[in-house]
């Protein structure tokens, strides 16, 4: 088993990533008028975002993807997860890189490059910035069929994105590619933001911390910025748990997908994380460093491909695009 698993160092945005510098909120003004009624002086006098503010991260989400990505309807129900943007297209870019090292440097695009969305989540967000930078198709999978329904609505709002996104519910609430993946299916790569708390009161607990961060303020009953139901935030055994779930399902349909991915946020999580890859058969494992602002983080991908089997894949479904 080939493994480059050594803990990443906080880093700046990607190269690629469109928000990699500060917000032109002049820009994102005429895109969204209506954004100017939560921008407020920060502590150096600059207009800012009240990042604390759900309605204004929801708000500044929507002139981000409508000014840098095009997508001018967008909307999805104020208790779902409001992702932001910037981390999101990271983690995009960066498997996108993953999969470049495997074509000879170039990053394979196109229609013929299929990405499955593990949790694709009310917001559509993943499938979203991957049509838009790449050309992908994905298939975004939920276990909530009103999650499902309204990123259904996104796609059919926005003509660039039709015949590109397609949606499977997943009806095992303890699988998570068995009912997805047909058993002849051929999909490039997966990925998943999983949920992060282990129960209702640590995702509470959690949102206090972050508006006292945001706000400085104390919130007896927290109003999370970045929203989010149950099934998104809260998981038996939180994201190490799901974590482990997502590998022993990944073993059966192992020579179906080139790179399994997942959003890693707890580095405690790591050594756990890998021993139980090594046990389940990976191949072969990387660790893709991501810095958002002071947060650091990371993508654990792994594929059960020999190299001849890898170099197959490649030849393939990517020769067209070297």
């Amino acid at each position: 088993m080939r493994s480059e698993k050594k803990e990443p160092v906080s880093k700046r945005l990607h190269a690629r990533n469109r928000n990699r510098d500060r917000y032109d909120l002049d820009a994102l003004l005429i895109s969204n008028p209506e954004l100017k009624g939560y921008m407020k002086p920060n502590h150096f006098g600059e207009n800012s975002i009240d990042f604390s503010s759900p309605a204004a991260v929801k708000l500044l989400n929507k002139s981000l993807l409508n000014h840098y990505y095009g997508i001018a309807n967008w909307d999805f129900p104020d208790e779902n997860l409001c992702p932001p943007i910037p981390g999101r297209a990271d983690y995009l870019h960066y498997i996108a890189d993953l999969l470049a090292e495997n074509n000879f440097g170039v990053i394979p695009k196109g229609e013929t490059i299929i990405c499955l969305d593990v949790g694709v989540g009310a917001s559509c967000i993943y499938p979203i910035i991957g049509v838009t930078e790449f050309g992908w198709k994905f298939i975004g999978s939920d276990i909530d069929p009103k999650s499902i329904a309204s990123a259904q609505d996104i796609v059919d709002a926005n003509e660039s994105l039709k015949n590109k996104i397609t949606f499977r519910l997943q009806k095992d609430p303890r699988a998570v590619f068995r009912g997805i993946i047909g058993d002849s299916e051929k999909i490039d790569l997966s990925i998943c933001n999983p949920p992060f708390h282990v129960s209702p009161e640590a995702a509470e607990e959690g949102t206090r911390r972050k508006i006292k961060n945001l706000s400085g303020k104390t919130a007896k009953t927290p109003e999370l910025n970045f929203a989010g139901n149950g099934n998104e935030l809260v998981c038996d055994g939180g994201e190490f748990q799901f974590i482990q779930n997502m590998i022993s399902d990944s073993k059966i349909v192992a020579k179906n997908c080139f790179w399994f991915s997942t959003l890693v946020s707890k580095a405690s999580n790591l050594k756990g994380i890998y021993r139980s890859l090594e046990k389940n058969g990976a191949i072969q494992i990387k660790t893709l460093p991501m810095g958002t602002g002071n947060k650091s983080s990371r993508i654990v991908a792994w594929t059960f491909l020999s190299k001849s089997e890898q170099k197959e894949w490649r030849e393939t479904r990517w020769k067209k695009q070297r």
